[in-house]
């Protein structure tokens, strides 16, 4: 299926996500078919029991009795055909969307981490829930009215005609009326219900955030800025509602007023020619009144739907906005990186997160197997931008990073990212228990090996006083366990792992002393030949380092051990100085 540019047209680019499923419409129009035909067989049958009705006292019962039990028949048969085509129309609804949500969460893993990081993720929430269950909800009602609409519409002309042609010449003539005032409605409501989609994604995104860091907001007071705000947003969106679902109700009222005068020029003509004496009986006359009410209908109930298909329709445009979201440059090769050695070199690395703010320019490294690299430096030196290129999250826009002699983007990201064990400052924690969120790193793990990871990253004891040990269940924010136990669960994530190189980025921060100094004795097994990339603030942490580089700006200005670089009193010393001067 070709994909690109779905927003472009996302009515019919829903229709191609519904084009595996055309078995299932034609089922359902099959069964549309049998309940409309039917239920427009049933006036011919009314009119002729109305026939047969002559007076007060002289009734036709014997005629009339097949009759009633034909229509009782016709009612079982419809209901039952009303029932499957619903069936049908929600199973191809409900498969659609799920596939549209699956392409659409495929491509939110394949996207560039820029795209994630430049757009609140309250908006992609929305997009992904919200918008998909507006998309679900004007499809079953889309489908529904469309298989029942068409047929009832052509089912009836037909059947009119049979009955008298001029009149249903007036039926014709006038109702189309209707679908000229729906049109002109719905396409001036459609920027409003987009607009409305806009401004329920900015909602969802200020709840997502407020209720995230919901700590905070109250530790710096401010709860009452937080309530202005989403007010504020919130009042948009009562209004821009309030205005598209004002205008696009006048569709049904305006459509129901030329259908009335429909049925009244039908009534008015009716009359006349039952009067004239022209074979036009009372029966055919009411029956004729059914089916120009029943020709109508289909216009009434379009109408009606428009506001959930233009707002299905809006948030399908912003769902396929995210699909058509350019994916992260592609591997150029299909290279393996296999028995990793750990061999690591920056050649002449440039990067910039915008072309107007440069950050890393001219960088060169060269790191050999088993040595640990400690990265220090001020704030915004770019110590965390070059732990993301190195594991490939941005690409460098100059130069090159190679492991073992292998240019990166010549590598898969998978096979470049599986010999990498990373340790954030900022830690996560799937929903789950502690040995599927420790097991994370390596799938299949035994639980003996678990526990013997967890033992040497010293989380065994606090995890065995845990209610139920390894399979106490984790919240997807780890609140029921604490920031430091968090932390202590994601280094034995990556002592289970056992890489071929680690990036440590402020690893035991939430961690006590004494732990600490035991999980550093640990990381010293660990890292022992295997390269290691270590992102300190606290300098204790790296002394014992095989060469320390010291970033500013975007640059290496230093590079040494530990005491080559208080040798040179220069930058490295400074620093160091300024955490252990005792002045």
């Amino acid at each position: 299926m070709d994909k690109k540019k779905l927003s472009a047209s996302p009515l019919r680019s829903v229709l191609l996500y519904a084009k595996p499923y055309i078995g299932y419409l034609l089922f359902g129009l099959i069964f549309a078919v049998v309940s409309v035909s039917l239920t427009l067989y049933a006036p011919i049958l009314t009119g002729r029991g109305i026939d047969l009705i002559i007076e007060k006292g002289n009734v036709d019962f014997d005629s009339l009795l097949p009759i009633l039990v034909k229509l009782g028949i016709i009612a079982v048969i419809v209901a039952a055909s009303q029932w499957l085509m619903s069936l049908f129309t929600n199973k191809v609804t409900y498969l659609t969307i799920r596939d549209i949500r699956n392409d659409a969460f495929k491509r939110l893993e394949h996207l560039p981490l820029k795209y994630i990081d430049s757009n609140p993720h309250g908006d992609i929430l929305s997009r992904m829930i919200n918008d998909m269950e507006q998309i679900s909800d004007g499809l079953i009602m889309g489908f529904a009215q469309l298989f029942t609409g068409v047929v009832t519409i052509f089912g009836t002309l037909g059947f009119m005609l049979s009955v008298n042609v001029k009149i249903t010449l007036i039926v014709v003539v006038i109702t189309p009326l209707s679908l000229f005032v729906a049109r002109f409605i719905s396409k001036n409501t459609f920027l409003l219900f987009k607009d409305r989609s806009v401004t329920r994604g900015e909602l969802t995104s200020i709840v997502e955030e407020m209720t995230g860091e919901q700590k905070t907001v109250a530790a710096f007071c401010h709860e009452q800025d937080a309530y202005e705000q989403f007010s504020d947003i919130n009042e948009r969106l009562r209004k821009i509602s309030a205005k598209a679902i004002f205008f696009s109700s006048l569709t049904n009222p305006c459509t129901r007023f030329v259908n009335g005068l429909v049925y009244s020029f039908v009534g008015i003509f009716g009359a006349l020619a039952v009067i004239s004496g022209t074979g036009f009986t009372v029966g055919s006359l009411s029956c004729f009144l059914t089916y120009a009410n029943q020709y109508t209908k289909p216009f009434n109930e379009i109408s009606g739907v428009i506001t959930e298909l233009q707002s299905a329709i809006a948030s399908a445009r912003r769902v396929f906005e995210l699909i058509d979201e350019q994916e992260e440059v592609s591997d150029e090769g299909n290279a393996v990186l296999t028995d990793c050695k750990g061999n690591v070199s920056l050649d002449d690395v440039s990067f910039s997160y915008s072309p107007d703010n440069p950050l890393i320019d001219g960088l060169n490294l060269k790191v050999t197997q088993g040595q640990r690299i400690a990265i220090v430096g001020p704030t915004g030196c770019g110590k965390t931008t070059m732990i993301n290129l190195l594991m490939r999250f941005y690409d460098v826009t100059g130069g090159s990073v190679s492991v073992d002699g292998q240019d990166i983007r010549t590598l898969t990201r998978s096979s470049l990212r599986s010999h990498y064990g990373m340790v954030l400052q900022e830690t996560w924690l799937k929903s789950g228990t502690v040995f599927e969120n420790i097991a994370y790193s390596k799938p299949g793990a035994s639980r003996d090996e678990v526990i013997a990871a967890a033992k040497a990253a010293h989380a065994d004891s606090f995890i065995r006083r845990l209610p139920e040990g390894y399979d106490a269940v984790v919240s997807d924010d780890g609140s029921n366990i604490s920031q430091g136990q968090k932390q202590l669960l994601c280094i034995a994530r990556v002592m289970l792992m056992v890489p071929p190189m680690l990036i440590l980025d402020e690893a035991t921060s939430s961690i006590d002393t004494m732990t600490e100094i035991r999980i550093q004795r640990a990381f010293a097994k660990l890292i022992k030949g295997r390269t290691s990339f270590i992102v300190a603030h606290r300098l204790s942490t790296i002394v014992g380092s095989d060469c320390i580089l010291v970033m500013n700006k975007g640059h290496i200005i230093e590079q040494g051990t530990h005491e080559q670089l208080l040798d040179k009193k220069g930058f490295y010393y400074d620093l160091y100085m300024s955490q252990f001067s005792t002045e």
